[in-house]
């Protein structure tokens, strides 16, 4: 196949985690050939969808672990499937990314997540969709409503809806002498939403990321552990990560969000459980292959790439 991916630049990833960086290994030990852009390289002509794409060649060599070609610009239709491995921020400009994506799909190239889910599925407000799985869980831009909230849990946690790697997140307790002023800061003055979620101690053994292959989750997950006196086990923010097989717990959420990924179209998806509940499902790309693989060496990529060449046949059968 002729795979293109969209992502930062591929000189920037860190050799030793980028999740991208082993897909691309995997596409490229598969026979396929590769294609390199980033998001300002999309765009439109008279209708049709074109990107200003170099051939790319990776090496596990971490001393130089690509190289590109001249890049020239081509129809996006003339791919056969592009991933989509922008990183948040979820802003505009990754939002105008996902309408040129889009119309490369309505051409037939597999997009890889699909761009409408992308833009659909929040990863705080989806995971709403799974309300069974979760805690207690307020949405609102509201004071008065997310006071409320924290005076009947008493222990919650408040985060942004747009965050990531952690950012944003506090721990407050009822009656605690800052609720004002973060409530204040996260919603903006009462502008903006934000969530809140009753507290789970189960953080001290760690944030566990399911990884997810079309609607079906990797036997083993990346279990992110707090340091010290840190509540939050992101590894962007400190925590340390732990591979371990999954529990029956995160089968039986996997098992209950996997069937909606599928009919969406997000083949890669990552689940956020703490403790037996569901947290965050996080669509724009996701990451820890390469965390898990090293401790249990599954071949994480290599399996999402099958299950994309399997999407792309039955894509073409369709068509």
């Amino acid at each position: 196949m002729q795979i293109a991916v969209v992502m930062d630049p591929i000189g920037s990833v860190n050799y030793k985690k980028d999740s991208t960086l082993a897909m691309l290994w995997a596409a490229a030990k598969r026979g396929h050939t590769l294609w390199y852009l980033e998001a300002g390289d999309l765009s439109l002509r008279d209708g049709r969808s074109l990107g200003r794409m170099a051939p790319l060649t990776v090496f596990e060599d971490p001393a130089k672990w690509y190289e590109l070609g001249e890049a020239v610009q081509r129809p996006l239709a003339e791919l056969d499937v592009i991933l989509m491995r922008k990183d948040p921020p979820f802003d505009m400009n990754f939002i105008y990314a996902t309408y040129l994506l889009e119309r490369a799909e309505s051409e037939g190239v597999l997009v890889v997540n699909r761009p409408q889910s992308l833009r659909d599925c929040n990863e705080k407000l989806f995971a709403t969709a799974f309300a069974d799985c979760m805690v207690p869980t307020v949405v609102s831009s509201r004071s008065a409503e997310l006071r409320a909230f924290i005076s009947e849990q008493q222990d919650v946690i408040v985060k942004p809806l747009d965050g990531m790697g952690g950012m944003g997140i506090f721990r407050l307790a009822a009656g605690g002498p800052n609720i004002g002023a973060t409530l204040e800061m996260l919603t903006i003055n009462g502008s903006q939403p934000i969530m809140a979620q009753r507290y789970i101690p189960e953080i001290s053994d760690g944030d566990k990321r399911v990884l997810m292959i079309d609607g079906e989750p990797v036997p083993y997950v990346l279990a992110r552990i707090p340091q010290g006196d840190e509540i939050r086990g992101n590894l962007a923010a400190g925590g340390r990560g732990e591979a371990r097989p999954i529990n029956d717990d995160e089968r039986r959420i996997a098992a209950r969000v996997g069937p909606e990924l599928k009919k969406r179209g997000l083949i890669f998806v990552g689940l956020d459980v703490i403790g037996g509940y569901l947290t965050e499902v996080n669509v724009t790309s996701p990451t820890c292959i390469r965390e898990i693989d090293r401790e249990f060496g599954w071949g994480i990529a290599d399996r999402l790439i099958a299950a994309i060449e399997q999407r792309h046949a039955a894509r073409k059968c369709a068509l």
